[in-house]
């Protein structure tokens, strides 16, 4: 072989070696999109989550990519409060929102956000639907409490659900729809309806931008009430087979009344109304379900499925009769806990972490995942390790308040605060004074049989309440 045909040879295995180099290190800092996906008022009552009642396929091939987080806690169980803690990254204290008016800008102006962060590093962003706060139904089709600084591109749909607001069955009738225990079987497609628009709209951009990195946040609107949904998903949960949560004539001899949401027990429903009631929100689950389930095949489709971070979660849990309590702005469990399952490219699958964790864990989470900086100053913790190693545990505890208020001094707010620590749920109302309630979960956990009055448990309390006043000083 002649020194020309060798060295012809030495070339082109150098030029190939080279390409295979760049292709390799192209591949490795690849940029992963973000999937940012969040429901409205949807508590853990789900097949998902252990309970096979209620049918949700979808959100269980999100687990099937994932790690599902079995104990996450919202910051404060209402829509404004907590999806401004989420996206901030940081306590309602320090976010200053408390209510549904007060945008987290006034208060903090130069805070980053979640996806001003991916923003600014050079991701394109892009919202559709309910990822800051919206009034339901009022502000569908608007930018409700959005953040402009946010995105590059949004996106308002609006249907049928809107329009047909006067067929809707609303049982407090007192009470707006957004706060009101209504519902609507409806006419029509999946299509038709906001959540069924907010899909469609999200795939557009998915696939117009699937060669640029993407932080695409779809927020749907359901289950929030009023709970409309087309007929079929309603045709699954036949009245007969809805089964309301175990209730207890002495349940509230031992609570203290600060507790209470809503003074009149199942805002005056009569059991079948309840079970109506009952039925639309799952219906409506469900329907939201099948919406994710086009997210989905449309990252299969536009081969993005192997590159994409995707997050699931609620901005809080919400009540279905427990304590003869109803929606959310409630300390008990089945409002403070809240939805969530995160899916990265390369870690676990299909596995369940029983570790404390926060909301405003996800903030730093997702940043993580994509290797990006967190700005200063965050309260939440990174799960990257419990995603990695879904069967560690660590020994954390989660913080969740509200305001109520007061029944004898109008205009005043009580304030409630409580910390989910191991087994424990211990909640104080205005530091004491309006009454402190404890849980065990381990052996009663639906919350029949408040502690806190029993000498057997004054060291448990003791700990418990200088972990939760260190938190809030």
């Amino acid at each position: 072989m002649s020194l020309s045909i060798i060295l012809k040879n030495i070339k082109l295995t150098f030029i190939a070696l080279l390409v295979f180099t760049m292709q390799a290190n192209a591949q490795a800092v690849k940029k992963p999109n973000v999937l940012f996906i969040a429901s409205d008022d949807l508590n853990n009552d789900m097949d998902v989550f252990d309970n096979p009642f209620v049918k949700t396929p979808n959100l269980d091939r999100i687990l099937k990519m994932g790690v599902r987080f079995d104990k996450a806690y919202n910051q404060f169980p209402w829509c404004s409060p907590s999806r401004s803690s989420i996206m901030c990254g940081l306590r309602p204290d320090r976010t200053g929102v408390i209510d549904l008016k007060t945008h987290f800008r006034e208060i903090i102006p130069e805070v980053i956000t979640l996806p001003q962060l991916f923003r600014q590093n050079g991701y394109f962003t892009a919202r559709v639907g309910k990822i800051y706060h919206y009034g339901v139904p009022g502000d569908i089709g608007t930018n409700g409490l959005d953040d402009s600084l946010s995105w590059n591109y949004r996106v308002n749909p609006i249907g049928r659900d809107k329009t047909d607001e006067a067929k809707v069955i609303n049982y407090t009738p007192k009470r707006g729809l957004g706060s009101a225990l209504s519902f609507l079987i409806a006419e029509g497609t999946d299509e038709e309806q906001t959540d069924g628009k907010v899909a469609n709209a999200a795939i557009e951009i998915m696939q117009g931008h699937k060669s640029e990195p993407f932080f695409l946040a779809v927020g749907f609107f359901r289950p929030h009430t009023p709970f409309i949904a087309p007929k079929k998903y309603f045709d699954m949960y036949p009245l007969e087979n809805i089964e309301m949560p175990e209730e207890r004539e002495d349940d509230w001899e031992n609570k203290p009344e600060a507790a209470k949401w809503n003074k009149e027990a199942h805002m005056g429903l009569n059991l079948t109304q309840r079970k109506e009631v009952l039925r639309a929100y799952y219906a409506s689950i469900t329907f939201m379900d099948a919406q994710v389930g086009k997210l989905l095949d449309a990252l299969q489709e536009n081969g993005l499925l192997e590159n994409t971070i995707v997050v699931f979660w609620s901005d809080h849990g919400y009540n279905v009769g427990q304590h003869g309590q109803w929606m959310k702005q409630s300390l008990f469990e089945h409002a403070a806990r809240t939805p969530l399952i995160i899916s990265a490219p390369g870690l676990e699958k299909n596995k369940i972490n029983e570790s404390i964790v926060e909301m405003l864990d996800i903030y730093p989470t997702v940043a993580d995942l994509a290797n990006l900086n967190s700005p200063p100053g965050l309260q939440g913790k990174s799960l990257r390790a419990l995603i990695e190693n879904p069967e560690f545990t660590w020994d954390k505890y989660a913080l969740t308040q509200v305001y109520h208020n007061s029944d004898n001094q109008p205009g005043k707010l009580i304030d409630g605060r409580s910390i989910r620590y191991r087994q424990w749920r211990y909640t104080e109302w205005d530091k004491g004074e309006q009454g402190i309630e404890l849980y065990d979960y381990d052996i009663d956990p639906k919350e029949f049989k408040n502690l806190a009055n029993m000498e057997a448990y004054r060291s448990i309390i003791k700990e418990l309440k200088k972990l939760l006043h260190e938190q809030y000083k």
